[in-house]
């Protein structure tokens, strides 16, 4: 596996979608993140990849989207109560039909908002414009479908889809980097 490829192409479409977000006025330029919720994905990850690799032939864009929304419950349960968090299983995360509606279920029972809202739109049309960047940039590495490498980008896809739905939620909840001032031998620290 060529690891060096792998990092890059994170790299790569991170850059693009926080491009994307900052372009919609939903973030700053800066991907906001905590250790906890990127740590958190290690532990929903299997379950998702699980329900979303069954998805790609028909519905790419929802296969990679959802991580987005899945991002956006945790980072809101990382500000609620992280500990209750920790313990929500994967498949709390699920809608009435599962995997299908997920996306509907975080905006509406864990974000709180109602779907027809101005602020639930507009998650919606970043997450979208996000997802159909992300299976561009993915088609455009002309990776043999169903190789171990098209798996291993995908993962990495959902990955950054899964932080990018993190950092909408929690400039949505107030949080940014600040410079904190520090006595000089701890140079400048930048937190969320």
């Amino acid at each position: 596996m060529d690891i060096g490829f792998l990092n890059r192409f994170e790299e790569k479409i991170q850059n693009e979608l926080l491009r994307i977000c900052t372009s919609h006025g939903m973030l700053e330029g800066v991907l906001l993140a905590t250790d906890d919720i990127n740590g958190h994905w290690d532990t929903l990850a299997p379950e998702y990849v699980a329900d979303a690799v069954g998805q790609i032939a028909d519905y790419p864009t929802v296969s990679v989207a959802w991580a987005g929304y899945l991002g956006l419950a945790v980072a809101c349960g990382w500000d609620k109560n992280w500990q209750e968090c920790l313990k929500t299983p994967y498949k709390a995360y699920y809608g009435s039909q599962g995997f299908d509606d997920m996306d509907e279920h975080i905006i509406e029972h864990i974000l709180g908002l109602s779907l027809d809202s101005r602020e639930s739109e507009k998650i919606e049309s970043v997450i979208r414009s996000c997802a159909q960047a992300s299976v561009t940039l993915i088609r455009r590495e002309q990776i043999e479908p169903q190789s171990p490498m098209a798996f291993h980008v995908f993962a990495r896809a959902i990955k950054v889809m899964y932080r990018i739905g993190a950092a909408l939620e929690l400039k949505r909840l107030g949080y940014k980097f600040e410079e904190v001032a520090l006595p000089s031998h701890y140079g400048r620290l930048l937190e969320c």
